[in-house]
């Protein structure tokens, strides 16, 4: 608790409490270009793998378009780490470092001291805050984010305003770190949502949009294809699909009645919910005139449709095909506002994604799919004859594993019993390493040449981590979703990592670079420095490498 409260202090920055402006952003013309950026833009896209700007490039020709050919594409960027979710991706990509550092290594984990399971985001001692008032239950914040994001830093240093939002609270809030002038995602209604841990209250700009753009106007829409089914690869209805909440594997999708209770869990797996997050930020751009005034700004968004929909429907789908287009038209309009609001090559964006996705395994060769109680049950057994009786599992959630208090240090001092765990878990089909803390917490395992291990190593933080590592091998789905992420394989990993704008030259790199380089390549443009950042300058994207950069950088 000590380190947690230090860090908070650390970086608290200034709060400017900044006022709403008249929502008037009507006939203006272009702006004319600074010498310094006004506008720092994040995106993520959730679970956009790396490879769809190139596989399914010929239904794109707006935004994802413009931003592949006049920005710097990282082709080949990935992340180097095991636990590849959402929460872990988010955090990297707000702070410049890897989950080893900024501690937050899963969605969710099991917290060994209060013996629950805790969320990502979690805090006690916060409220969140929605359009209607105070939420239930326990609230939001950055609290155990153990490194200042990017927009801390320009907070502290350049009193920069930040503006961050998503369908999610761990998306808005890795993007915006431990604090902020506008931090929302939307609650299980539909409506606005935000937390005491930035502010006494909804900011009242946000208050305006949710009155005149309520999510319940997407009652009764339907989502159409854009174009006919030859455009798309695949076929419509391939094997594995399984989209849930009334919702049939082929177009159309209805998202129903707003009074209906799948209303808000179709609304935002369709490209809708994208469609409205674009609207609520070019809203706070007109309305808190971010980019416009004297100082750098800071603008996050999180398209979490995508996710979503690649969760049901899988990367092959034609709802992921047209999702990635009707997106790619989203984005172009936001650049649009953004070049007459802020002004062309006056803010500079970084864009990437918290990680990519498996192909549906009824859908490749190898597929499969492995339940976490069938592993649990495996090693329960194994450990009976060598410890008596069980159980010996306190929980076992997503690759992280956690014993009972005192069975590690058994396992661990009785190699008889390791190996039994080995053997159990390897003897369920489509499981491929088990790799115990005590090998990751040896010197020199975050730059080992065993990949995996490496991967394993930098997703390590201790005391949140679980005593094993459990790792399945290609292809094979741990859990019962029709597909999912989180290994440390290729199509997980690869992601796009995209820099455009301000101080930005039009380049296709197939260098090495990670999303933690975003962050890292942005703070010496706009004059900050990262305390210790794991990403590395990607000069390779600069139109000129500032003077004041005297990090790493990556060619």
């Amino acid at each position: 608790m000590k380190r947690i409260v230090s860090i908070a202090a650390a970086i608290t920055a200034v709060t400017l409490g900044a006022s709403p402006h008249p929502a008037a952003q009507a006939a203006r013309g272009p702006r004319a270009q600074e010498a310094n950026p006004k506008l720092v833009v994040l995106i993520a896209v959730d679970q956009m793998r790396g490879d769809y700007p190139v596989r399914y490039a010929s239904l794109m020709s707006k935004g994802i378009k413009r931003l592949t050919t006049e920005g710097a594409w990282f082709k080949e960027a990935a992340y180097p780490y095991l636990n590849t979710y959402t929460c872990v991706g988010h955090n990297t990509i707000g702070t410049g470092t890897l989950p080893y550092q900024h501690g937050m290594m899963q969605n969710v984990w099991f917290d060994r001291q209060t013996q629950k399971t805790v969320t990502c985001t979690s805090d006690a001692t916060v409220t969140d805050i929605t359009t209607t008032g105070p939420a239930t239950g326990v609230g939001d914040s950055a609290v155990r984010n153990m490194q200042p994001a990017l927009a801390d830093v320009m907070r502290r240093d350049l009193h920069s305003r930040v503006v961050t939002m998503s369908m999610k609270a761990r998306a808005a809030i890795g993007l915006a770190g431990h604090g902020g002038d506008a931090v929302i995602w939307l609650d299980e209604r539909g409506a606005l949502e935000t937390s005491s841990a930035f502010g006494s209250v909804m900011p009242a700009w946000a208050m305006a949009f949710a009155k005149a753009n309520p999510s319940s106007g997407y009652s009764d829409k339907v989502w159409e294809p854009m174009f006919p089914p030859d455009r798309y690869q695949y076929t419509d209805t391939p094997p594995g699909e399984k989209p849930g909440n009334g919702w049939s594997a082929p177009f159309p999708h209805a998202l129903g009645n707003s009074a209906d209770r799948s209303f808000f869990a179709h609304f935002e797996g369709s490209p809708f919910g994208d469609e409205y997050l674009e609207q609520m930020a070019e809203y706070a751009v007109d309305q808190m005139k971010l980019g416009q005034q004297d100082t750098t700004d800071v603008l996050g968004i999180s398209f979490s449709s995508l996710d979503v929909v690649g969760h049901t429907f899988g990367p092959r789908s034609h709802e992921v095909q047209d999702l990635l287009a009707h997106l790619d038209i989203t984005i172009g309009k936001l650049l649009d506002h953004l070049d007459t609001t802020v002004g062309k090559g006056n803010y500079v964006l970084g864009l990437s994604a918290d990680h990519g996705v498996a192909d549906v395994p009824e859908q490749v060769e190898g597929g499969l799919r492995v339940m976490p109680p069938t592993v649990t049950a495996a090693i329960e057994t194994a450990l009976k004859p060598l410890l008596g009786d069980g159980p010996f599992v306190d929980s076992n959630l997503g690759n992280d594993l956690y014993f009972k208090p005192g069975v590690y240090e058994k396992v661990s001092a009785n190699p008889r019993a390791l190996a039994a765990i080995r053997t159990a878990v390897l003897g369920v089909p489509g499981m491929a390493r088990v790799i115990t803390k005590s090998e990751v917490e040896q010197p020199g395992t975050r730059t080992s040449k065993d990949a995996i291990l490496r991967a394993a190593a930098l997703s390590y933080y201790p005391g949140r981590s679980g005593d094993l590592m459990l790792v399945t091998k290609p292809n094979v789905i741990y859990g019962t979703t029709t597909t999912t992420h989180g290994s440390p394989y290729y199509y997980d990993q690869h992601v796009p990592v995209i820099l455009f704008g301000h101080g930005i030259k039009a380049v296709a790199s197939t260098a090495s670079a990670t999303p933690a380089d975003l962050a890292a390549t942005i703070a010496p443009i706009v004059g900050v420095k990262l305390p210790s950042p794991d990403g590395r300058v990607l000069t390779a994207a600069l139109s000129a490498v500032p003077a004041r950069n005297a990090g790493k950088s990556r060619n």
